[in-house]
């Protein structure tokens, strides 16, 4: 279960890179493209180093206009999303 406190850092099993403020992401174990918009850009950026989810809500709603409670809710449901894909790992905190 991913909570605020769960530490999260993109997987090994990936390749990604910018395209036009959005990003595409290889999952190296099936093979599948992943697309992300700016938003999820700007999650995915902040994984390149471990963060905790309340540290990725606070960097979203410092770029995007979104309440706390809202961007916590797009966060949590983009970063279950990511890990079903198998395109995040929960390195600490809750979760792990």
């Amino acid at each position: 279960m991913i909570s605020r406190t769960s530490l999260i850092t993109v997987s090994n099993e990936q390749v990604s890179c910018e395209l036009a403020g959005e990003a595409a992401i290889l999952n190296l174990a099936d093979g599948i493209y992943y697309g992300l918009n700016e938003v999820g850009a700007a999650v995915w950026k902040m994984l390149q180093e471990p963060r905790t989810v309340d540290q990725i809500c606070l960097g979203v709603m410092d770029q995007f206009d979104v309440d706390a409670e809202r961007c916590e809710r797009d966060v949590l449901e983009l970063l279950r999303d990511l890990r079903s894909r198998g395109l995040i790992e929960i390195v600490g905190g809750d979760g792990a």
